[in-house]
């Protein structure tokens, strides 16, 4: 999985971390909050804080204690709350919030994993950006909007698994 964006409205409103397969067509939307959506957003734009962010210094502290990250995994998804596990070069497994897991990923270049399980409850199909040469654009453009259209009207509440399963 990568990071294709976080999508961020008025303050109100809780950013969307969007998670897409790499060699698939399926997106992994999370919410997250301002604060690791700002870290993630640096980042992702190569902008270097005059002083270390806590994801800076996880990062200093992995290091500095001899650690090495080799992934981030988004592990489960229980009543909309996604979570994930730092996972170690020596198979030690740190649970985290997907939100700092990614961040920290990011700055360490480690994969960002989700599990099939997590992809198949949670995920969204949608079609690839760089699609069927043969689509039209209209169509392409359509299919933006839909997206973009549901991520305004979207909440944490409708990924929440109803009663039984």
């Amino acid at each position: 999985m990568r990071v294709v964006g976080i999508r961020v409205e008025p303050p109100q409103s809780q950013p969307v971390l969007l998670l897409r397969e790499v060699d698939g067509e399926r997106y992994l939307p999370i919410w997250i909050g301002q604060s690791e959506a700002a870290s993630i957003a640096l980042q992702q734009k190569g902008i270097e804080p005059p002083r270390p962010l806590t994801h800076d210094l996880i990062v200093n502290l992995i290091n500095d204690f001899g650690k090495t990250l080799r992934e981030v995994r988004i592990v489960d998804m229980q009543e909309g709350t996604f979570y994930a596990e730092m996972v170690f070069a020596d198979e030690l497994r740190v649970s985290a919030r997907p939100s700092d897991s990614i961040a920290v990923a990011m700055r360490a270049g480690v994969p960002i994993v989700a599990d099939e399980d997590v992809l198949t409850e949670a995920g969204l199909l949608i079609p690839d950006e760089n699609g069927d040469e043969d689509a039209p654009a209209e169509a392409k453009e359509d299919e933006v909007e839909k997206f973009k259209e549901f991520l305004d009207n979207v909440s944490p509440d409708d990924f929440k698994a109803s009663g039984g399963a």
